[in-house]
């Protein structure tokens, strides 16, 4: 396991942390969106989130680092908070520059994830109340699967094999963020 993508919650970063040493964490760029829009003003909403997609349009890894540092300049006169919370999110935000740029659109969000849940959701609505929790799983099962087999299918393949070729061995820290690394201290230490 080299990366897991997940919003902040703090018990899923200690989790990640305690079950999944040395495994990268990317926070979700639509969740931190989310939490950063929540601190602007509506009618200065739009501005600010085009301002900060503007970190995950960069095209190599240094590109990607050196405009989160630019866009938290930016909006620090007029949105201090926002500046802030940048800063403090920085290395978790940009986890997905330590891997192939061709696959950075995967992992930098959950989207992906949810999909696949709100389709386990509508298909477990259609069927209504199952009459018992065998039911359930061999359902939920049969939409994994199916799941799994579509992304095995070469121009519906969630991440290429080429592309996978490309992952090396995962540095000492795993280019983890420091709260992850951390955490993980914590827990050896205990």
């Amino acid at each position: 396991m080299q990366l897991v993508v997940s919003d902040a919650h703090t018990g899923l970063k200690q989790a990640i942390a305690a079950v999944l040493a040395g495994a990268c964490w990317q926070r979700c760029r639509v969740h931190f969106l989310r939490n950063a829009l929540a601190r602007v003003p509506k009618a200065s909403a739009e501005m600010v989130a085009v301002t900060i997609r503007t970190i995950f349009a960069q095209l190599t890894p240094a590109e990607v680092a050196a405009q989160v540092d630019k866009v938290a300049a930016t909006l620090q006169l007029r949105f201090p908070a926002v500046a802030a919370l940048l800063a403090e999110a920085k290395e978790d935000l940009t986890a997905f520059r330590h891997f192939p740029v061709a696959h950075w659109r995967k992992l930098w969000s959950t989207n992906p994830l949810e999909r696949l849940n709100k389709e386990l959701k509508r298909r477990t609505n259609v069927v209504g109340i199952s009459p018992d929790d065998a039911a359930v799983t061999r359902l939920v099962t049969a939409v994994l699967i199916e799941a799994h087999d579509e992304w095995q299918i070469a121009d519906r393949r969630y991440l290429s094999e080429g592309s996978m070729a490309l992952l090396g061995p995962i540095s000492d820290d795993g280019g983890q963020p420091k709260e992850v690394r951390r955490a993980t201290a914590e827990l050896v230490a205990t």
